[in-house]
């Protein structure tokens, strides 16, 4: 109880008394209790079943309700489900009971409620049971709407409440990411309440969550090998930090830097991940460098340069059969070619270079240059900018020391130290501007 903090506590206490005051009026309308109880017994087994398999929440039957009950009769199908110990919902979860019960159970209770109160305003209920469409739409839409936009709500101000996140941090994303997910569970759930209301009953109407549990698993099945893909790549970079301690860190931050100059760029959001993966995996080849060599303080010899230099090689070989990485792959490998063609490991020259390999190639020397490890001090970030604009049309693409400039100047940049301060002896290795190793 004490791990829940007085203002989120007192944010459930007030979601729970709103969904009782929805609930007053019950005695007063006319409740079809067996549909009620069926579509209850329903969503408590959906809950069951999609939460313990696949994650996430099954809208299609709360949604029903709200098309096919008055409002606080609507209001009481998700209750049962908040009855289940939350060990059943989500294995593992050992939280604080009472708090998190009550909210389960209030937040899709005012939900369902303000979307079936739209839903009968807007005379969608009269629409459903003549099967009138595409009329039917619109209060169903907008019903759907006030579904969205109260979950968004709540889950904003919980946010707030639990975690302090200011208020117009708490809402950001939260509506445009739900509303088509719950359009589409919604448009189910008035098929399912138009076949209810046709002469072939409930029975038909349950036949519409097949095709709704089938995409769901196809769903939870792409979020799961998405899920094996980050764990890949988290090992992958574990494993350069730890033979290469003096730039733990750098991987993810060049991932964070492709990112922000492949948005400038104006790249749709499947390419932009990509980047990102590009950035995150592109020193991984270093695993097949000798570590003493890493680690070395001091100048390299040219002979320990040109072993150094194999990393982008060995890095394309060590992910060629990875196929989600599509063009990250050829970033890995090209990534220190320079415009000029004095670059490694094969000279290209000009746009001969891949795209997404010149941008990790800007990326990757920001980060070495404005961050702090334990052999020299980071530059200015005012520094790192005017050295890479010094070296664009040589070393670098303009385009992309341009795209990053202007990121720069929108978003900031917050260097860190990479590295233990006890990894260095007081010994320094010689700077490789722009071209880390």
């Amino acid at each position: 109880m004490e791990a829940v903090p007085a203002r989120a506590r007192g944010c459930v206490t007030a979601a729970a008394l709103l969904a009782l005051l929805c609930l007053l009026p019950l005695a007063t309308v006319r409740t079809p209790w067996w549909a009620l109880g069926l579509l209850a017994a329903l969503y408590t087994a959906c809950e069951h079943v999609v939460r313990r398999r696949f994650g996430g929440t099954f809208y299609p039957v709360l949604l029903a309700g709200a098309f096919l009950l008055p409002p606080p009769a609507a209001a009481l199908v998700p209750l049962p489900a908040a009855l289940l110990p939350a060990a059943l919902l989500r294995p593992g979860d050992h939280g604080p009971a009472w708090p998190r019960r009550v909210w389960r159970a209030a937040r899709p209770a005012l939900a369902v409620w303000g979307a079936a109160r739209v839903h009968w305003a807007l005379g969608g209920r009269d629409a459903v049971v003549a099967s009138d469409f595409p009329y039917a739409l619109l209060p169903a839409g907008a019903a759907v709407l006030a579904f969205c936009l109260i979950l968004t709500a709540l889950d904003g101000g919980i946010r707030a409440a639990a975690l302090g996140v200011p208020l117009r941090r708490a809402w950001r994303g939260l509506l445009s990411r739900s509303l088509a997910p719950v359009a589409v569970h919604g448009l189910a759930g008035l098929m399912m309440a138009v076949l209810w209301r046709s002469p072939y009953g409930p029975v038909a109407a349950l036949l519409v969550l097949l095709p709704m549990c089938v995409s769901w698993w196809i769903f939870a099945q792409y979020h799961r090998e998405r899920a094996a893909h980050q764990a890949t790549i988290r090992a992958l970079v574990q494993a350069v930090d730890i033979k290469d301690g003096y730039t733990r860190g750098h991987s993810e931050r060049v991932g964070q830097a492709s990112v922000l100059i492949a948005r400038e760029l104006g790249m749709d959001d499947d390419r932009v991940e990509v980047l990102r993966f590009a950035g995150i995996l592109h020193d991984v080849g270093k695993l097949g460098v000798p570590t003493r060599l890493l680690r070395k303080d001091g100048p390299l010899t040219p002979e320990e340069r040109r072993i150094i230099e194999l990393h982008p090689e060995y890095g394309h070989e060590m992910v060629r059969g990875i196929s989600f990485l599509g063009e990250a792959r050829a970033a890995i490998l090209h990534h220190h070619e320079r415009l000029d063609g004095s670059g490694y490991p094969y000279g290209l020259v000009g746009d001969r270079i891949p795209e997404c390999a010149r941008i990790v190639a800007v990326a990757d020397a920001f980060d070495a240059m404005t961050s702090t490890r334990s052999y020299r001090r980071g530059r200015p970030v005012e520094a790192a900018v005017a050295e890479l604009e010094r070296c664009a049309g040589a070393q670098f693409d303009p385009r992309m020391v341009g795209a990053l400039v202007r990121a720069l100047a929108r978003w900031g940049w917050h260097p860190t130290v990479t590295a233990d301060e006890s990894a260095s002896d007081g010994q320094v290795r010689e700077p490789v501007t722009g071209a880390p190793r």
